[in-house]
């Protein structure tokens, strides 16, 4: 069996790279999404082990010293990380693993993963990405205002990327995000151990 690839996902608050990649994993069932380690309270809703793996911070801190993440970063007062053995046990299985996290954390995983493979998600415009975060209905003027400087700053590292999909159609850019996936498993090297059997038969 062919290994998985590992890809990193990125995209600014807004772009639409959490919709892209739910409608992506239903279309397609040799994708998972690695579920973050976090020492944030559960909010009401959320499942251990589904939306994140919960852990204290006595945890977290003891798997940084055990060098068990891929990346991991602190946003204002909790710690969020990405498990590198499950992540390569996924792989071993055949599976593609998506991980969605910013530019930074993007930096860690190709220093630790090189082979893995990354997207950037751009929205068509600037004025389209305000309109889909007061769409929302969720946050203040000054929240999206300060997501807006935020999303400029994210956006400005698209060219550490090896693909860029802008999400302009919905139907489009899941096309496109989806023959990223599709063209890296018709790679040679994957084919020829996907492929073994029916390669020595028709070479026989």
């Amino acid at each position: 069996m062919a290994k998985g690839t590992l890809y990193v996902v990125s995209a600014p608050s807004g772009a639409g790279k959490t919709s892209l990649v739910k409608a992506m994993l239903e279309q397609d069932k040799k994708i998972v999404v690695s579920v973050s380690h976090t020492t944030r309270p559960m909010r009401p809703g959320e499942q251990d082990g589904v939306d994140y793996n919960f852990v204290s911070m006595e945890t977290f801190n003891q798997m940084i010293e055990d060098a068990d993440f891929l990346e991991f970063a602190e946003v204002f007062t909790n710690k969020y990380g990405t498990s590198q053995r499950w992540v390569e046990q996924q792989l071993e299985q055949g599976l593609d693993v998506i991980l969605e996290i910013d530019w930074q954390g993007a930096q860690q995983v190709r220093r630790l993963m090189p082979d893995c493979r990354s997207v950037f998600i751009l929205p068509p415009s600037r004025e389209a990405l305000q309109q889909r975060l007061t769409g929302r209905g969720q946050d203040s003027e000054d929240v999206i205002a300060l997501r807006m400087s935020e999303a400029a700053s994210e956006m400005s590292h698209y060219g550490e990327y090896d693909y860029l999909v802008i999400n302009d159609e919905f139907d489009t850019a899941l096309e496109e995000l989806h023959a990223v996936f599709l063209a890296q498993r018709l790679q040679i090297g994957k084919q020829q151990k996907q492929q073994a059997e029916l390669l020595a038969q028709l070479l026989s």
